[in-house]
């Protein structure tokens, strides 16, 4: 059993930045891709971003592209979501996610993910 725990949301005006970290525990912990989502009020949970946990290959959803960066760091088993120029309608709580069993091309469907932490609320004030 892979546990997810998110850290690093907050509070921050449009055009700051934020840094999400995802520390992923358990007796075996393996995975083929990490994932980060974000679920903002009364709109279904959508991808953001994924990475491939040994090549370390990111892959962003359009509305993040150039304004996001996702890392992984191995030895930590900690995935990192750094977001700039931060818009209001970044605002959404986020959620990371494992993935264990390989996979052709990135998982963006939130059913390709076999584990989620609890999520990490995101609030970018205009």
């Amino acid at each position: 059993q892979v546990q997810l725990v998110e850290s690093g949301g907050g509070l921050v005006q449009a055009g700051g930045s934020l840094r999400l970290s995802c520390a992923a525990s358990g007796r075996t912990f393996t995975s083929h891709a990490m994932g980060w989502f974000r679920q903002a009020p009364g709109k279904e949970r959508e991808f953001v971003a994924a990475i491939l946990w040994n090549s370390g290959i990111p892959y962003y959803t359009d509305s993040v592209k150039g304004r996001s960066t996702i890392s992984r760091d191995n030895a930590k088993n900690t995935v990192y979501l750094q977001m700039n120029s931060l818009k209001p309608e970044d605002t959404a709580v986020y959620y990371c996610a494992s993935r264990t069993r390989f996979i052709v091309g990135f998982p963006i469907f939130s059913y390709q993910y076999d584990s989620w932490g609890q999520g990490t609320q995101v609030t970018v004030s205009s």
